[in-house]
């Protein structure tokens, strides 16, 4: 079991780090009272299996008891339990900036000024920052980089590949799917619909299939499309997304865009990336 202690600065990016290690597999928990982090680490390592990766954020929310953290940090050293910390700060004029930009005030100077809790917390927290594993000041961080350390310190082989490609067929009649990043629109292609044997078939089937791939223009397309994706998704890993919607319509939703989705997701298969394949209309009249 991997057990990761999420703490830092207030404003200095815990909830983004927090995000992004959820995408990478871990079971995460914000705002962990400290009297609780022992038995849920029992729990875990009891659990190894089922809790792989955890990652838990204790900062200055759990009030007077984060006091008691070097004993509870201890009790994992008794019970032969490890940990990781990872302490994120960053400078005061940031941090000050960030608060301004939420107009959220801070938990230790709820009626004072942002600075004199900063001040404040950064006295409370220096002994978590004393012991801390991992320190990454998130100053100079872009979104997009902050989750590349998160991934180089806290990714493995199990969860390095966890951008997910969800490609799914759909039909225009029934609408454009929502969640869809990428839209293609693959109604100029020979329609199966109007071939009697192929009409109450579907994409999945060969003779579908066959007859969808077979045409010069449907050629052309899937290829230039497998270029086209073999060459942005680097692009959106490196932006930090973790998901990436290509959504393939025709009319109804049943022939053509469903036998270009399956072409295309066995390229990208073979690219080696990992895809989910989704036909929302194929069994619709």
């Amino acid at each position: 079991m991997r057990f990761v202690i999420i703490t830092g600065m207030s404003g200095a990016g815990k909830t983004q780090v927090m995000h992004s290690l959820e995408d990478m597999g871990y079971y995460c928990i914000d705002n962990l009272p400290v009297a609780f982090l022992l038995p849920f680490a029992k729990m875990c390592n009891s659990e190894s299996e089922k809790f792989k990766n955890v990652a838990v954020v204790v900062d200055i929310r759990g009030g007077e008891a984060l006091s008691e953290i070097g004993e509870a940090l201890q009790s994992f050293v008794e019970n032969n339990i490890s940990y990781e910390i990872l302490f994120l700060e960053a400078d005061e004029s940031v941090i000050v900036k960030r608060y301004k930009e939420t107009r959220r005030k801070h938990p230790l100077s709820p009626e004072g000024s942002i600075e004199e809790g900063i001040l404040l917390e950064r006295d409370k927290l220096s002994f978590l920052r004393g012991n801390a594993t991992n320190i990454i000041d998130t100053s100079p961080l872009l979104t997009r980089e902050l989750k590349q350390m998160i991934r180089e310190l806290y990714g493995d082989d199990e969860n390095s590949d966890y951008f997910r490609i969800q490609v799914q067929s759909f039909g225009f009649k029934y609408g454009i799917p929502r969640d869809t990043d990428l839209i293609f629109d693959v109604r100029f292609l020979p329609n199966p619909f109007y071939i009697p044997e192929l009409k109450e078939h579907n994409g999945t089937e060969k003779e579908v299939s066959d007859f969808v791939l077979k045409f010069d223009q449907t050629k052309e397309f899937v290829t230039k499309l497998e270029d086209m994706l073999t060459m942005l998704i680097p692009h959106y890993i490196e932006e930090g997304k973790t998901e990436l919607v290509i959504g393939i319509g025709c009319t109804g939703g049943k022939h053509r865009s469903v036998a270009i989705t399956e072409k295309i997701v066995s390229g990208l298969n073979k690219r080696n990336f990992k895809t989910i394949v989704r036909h929302r209309d194929m069994h619709k009249d």
